[in-house]
């Protein structure tokens, strides 16, 4: 889906913090931070990685991208244990903007109800709706 010049790829869930997340075919998730993250984020230049074998919470703040303009959380979209991050990162922070959902993704997780949770992200009609009162509050300046 195309939202004014936003990406986001159908085939993802997003959390209101501007994460997404995907299921892989191992029942694992990948995450990221989605395009109008990125976007108005800026160039990034530090991504603060959460841990391997770190156990999260869905909505919990386990790490942070920092960019030229702001210093912006990342948010775990689901509940579990963190199995890997993307160390590539570290290296190459900007990624994140080359490839949000990509070679940019941050980290793996082994979800702990995966089928429950993934009702609280969105999909769809529900990700427009959401981007465009994202939209409407950064022009608005909040």
């Amino acid at each position: 889906m195309k939202i004014a010049n936003y990406d986001l790829p159908d085939e993802l869930y997003y959390h209101g913090e501007h994460a997404w997340a995907k299921l892989e075919d191992d029942g694992r998730v990948r995450v990221g931070m989605n395009d109008f993250f990125q976007q108005a984020a800026g160039d990034v230049v530090y991504v603060d990685l959460p841990f391997e074998d770190d156990d999260v919470s869905a909505g919990e703040t386990c790490g942070k991208v920092q960019s030229s303009k702001w210093v912006g959380k990342l948010v775990a979209p689901i509940s579990g244990t963190i199995v890997e991050v993307n160390e590539d990162l570290e290296g190459e922070s900007a990624l994140i903007n080359k490839d949000p959902y990509g070679a940019g993704w941050i980290m793996v997780i082994q979800p702990s109800d995966w089928e429950s949770e993934k009702a609280a992200l969105m999909q769809g009609d529900a990700v427009a709706s959401w981007m465009k009162d994202e939209m409407k509050k950064a022009e608005e300046g909040g």
